[in-house]
């Protein structure tokens, strides 16, 4: 973990009530896709934890959802504000046992940090396929992104105004051969996901944070293996040692 500031290079809206922030300054604290960063906020006591969806040298993007008071106070923010931000958290997900063609699933928010996982997992020729969930067209953002990477995108509309119609799970349902998975989202679909997927493999668990780095253990959950802090320990988790 490194604290550090970091200078807005863009902000703006990708979908509905989805933003891009681009930061620029010392990111060398975030190793491994599936990281996040802790943003401190004007005016507010609790830093924002966000995924970290990209990163090309000194420059790190992160997307987040204008719902609460602080995730929209954000969306005001200009370019060329500094922000101090506590980088490099987590344990984020690992490559090595991927095979040759990794299940990529996300929903919602759970959507971007599996979009760096996916250029990395390419650049080791790997052939991810990529399952995204949303609940409507107008909140569909980087699926042209993932395909122009070069991964096999299937996109699914809970209201069906976009792609299939149905949930991440039917989308797994059309999908053979798959070597390994790896997923993010909200917990009632990690839950889904856990039960229909054939492989082992790695789950990004989204929770509430009060300090972010494992001091305050306001996040922690139980483990086959005992107790672990979803932001210091996880937030991914070898699917043989959820709990649910």
């Amino acid at each position: 973990m490194k604290e550090t500031n970091l200078t807005i290079l863009e902000n703006q809206q990708i979908a509905k009530d989805v933003y891009r922030m681009r930061l620029q300054g010392d990111t060398s604290a975030i190793t491994a896709p599936g990281q996040f960063i802790n943003l401190l906020l004007d005016g507010y006591y609790l830093r924002r934890p966000i995924s970290v969806n990209d990163l090309e040298g000194d420059v790190v993007t992160i997307i987040y959802k204008a719902l609460g008071e602080g995730t929209r106070a954000m969306t005001a923010y200009p370019a060329g504000k500094e922000l101090n931000v506590l980088t490099g958290l987590g344990n984020g997900y690992t490559l090595e046992k991927s095979g040759p063609r990794p299940l990529l699933v996300g929903g919602g928010v759970g959507i971007p940090p599996l979009y760096l996982l996916c250029r990395q997992l390419l650049a080791q020729g790997k052939t991810p396929q990529v399952v995204l969930g949303y609940n409507t067209q107008e909140e569909i953002f980087l699926a042209e992104e993932f395909r122009a990477m070069g991964a096999e995108v299937h996109v699914l509309t809970a209201d069906g105004s976009c792609g299939t119609k149905g949930l991440v799970t039917d989308g797994i349902a059309g999908i053979d051969g798959y070597t390994y998975l790896y997923t993010c989202g909200p917990e009632p679909m990690l839950k889904a996901v856990y039960n229909v997927t054939k492989t082992s493999g790695q789950f990004s668990f989204e929770e509430r944070m009060g300090c972010g780095f494992g001091a305050c253990m306001g996040c922690t959950c139980k483990t086959k293996y005992g107790s672990k802090r979803i932001c210091k320990d996880g937030p991914v988790l070898e699917k043989e040692e959820i709990v649910w």
